[in-house]
């Protein structure tokens, strides 16, 4: 009898044991990583929260020299501009996908995705150069200088476009977060908008259906989770932004109207620029403080998308 030359071989119960232990490392350190993060800025921190408590959150006056400090106007200058680029930036990236993915010509969708997918690999600082050489003065003489002459007598929105026109500003900050992530929201929605079977919308054109139905009856009900979920990518991308901000919203820490016009300041753009002139312990504190702010807006803001998509889920019963 002729011994068979092919073997079995049997699994090896130690690299099963060491393949388990290695991938709970990785999941255990993920947690002690953001933990220790955690606990390295409340540290830090700390001297700032026992001095000025909850009104620091509140407080405008930001005051190196006399020890005195609030986080009121980087707040809104993060949360403002954050909000002023998702507005703009949705629709757009929306229209880009849309076009992408049921109107643009075979030839022509894969150069205009490769040129997408180029501009969200451009550097932050590049975009605040050109916002600030190139975009700014534009902004200043074509933008806000005609829109402030029509609006000045209208309440409330002649007030949140009044004053100089400087071409730097909240406003401005906000438009050029927006070109900063309509690459990373469009991609996001182009890909999950590819993922609707084929099947469903021929079937949807068969019974006469235009394009626009086809899009709000058929591929955004199967893809609603991808697109909020791209929206939350971009408004997270949005409120951690440093140079661009930096380069164009302003850097001052007055807050004396709502005018979207006026130059402000956000949480990245002021640890961006005091940090590394931060003389007393306590003023290195406040910026400490202000990066804890920034990290629970984002831990905000994901919570929030993890919750609006399960939402969805249960109502659709899945």
């Amino acid at each position: 009898m002729v011994k068979s030359s092919l073997s079995v071989k049997l699994p090896n119960k130690y690299g099963d044991i060491v393949f388990s232990t290695l991938v709970k490392l990785a999941a255990f350190f993920t947690l002690f990583l953001l933990s220790g993060i955690i606990l390295s800025l409340l540290l830090t921190s700390w001297p700032s929260i026992e001095k000025f408590g909850f009104s620091f959150f509140w407080t405008k006056e930001w005051n190196p020299p006399a020890d005195h400090f609030g986080a009121l106007v980087p707040i809104y200058g993060t949360i403002v501009t954050s909000l002023i680029a998702i507005v703009i930036a949705v629709p757009v990236s929306f229209g880009i996908a849309l076009f992408l993915t049921e109107l643009a010509p075979n030839w022509l969708k894969r150069p205009l995705g490769l040129a997408i997918e180029l501009l969200a690999a451009i550097p932050s600082i590049v975009y605040g150069m050109w916002g600030l050489f190139v975009f700014s003065p534009i902004f200043a003489q074509y933008f806000q200088e005609p829109v402030a002459d029509v609006v000045s007598g209208i309440p409330i929105i002649g007030m949140l476009f009044s004053g100089p026109a400087f071409g730097i500003g909240i406003l401005a900050a906000g438009v050029i977060l927006a070109i900063m992530i309509i690459p990373y929201i469009a991609s996001v929605m182009r890909d999950v908008f590819d993922q609707t079977p084929i099947m469903m919308k021929e079937s949807a054109y068969g019974i006469g259906c235009t394009t626009w139905e086809v899009i709000w009856h058929v591929v955004l009900p199967f893809t609603k989770n991808g697109v909020i979920g791209g929206i939350m990518l971009g408004l997270g991308r949005a409120l951690g932004e440093t140079m661009a901000v930096t380069f164009i919203i302003g850097n001052t820490y007055q807050l004396n109207s709502f005018s979207l016009f006026m130059p402000g300041n956000s949480i990245t753009s002021s640890i961006a620029n005091e940090f590394a002139e931060a003389e007393s312990g306590l003023h290195t504190a406040a910026l400490m403080e202000l990066s804890l702010i920034l990290f629970f807006i984002t831990f905000i803001v994901l919570t929030l998308s993890k919750w609006m998509i399960s939402r969805i889920s249960k109502k659709e019963g899945h």
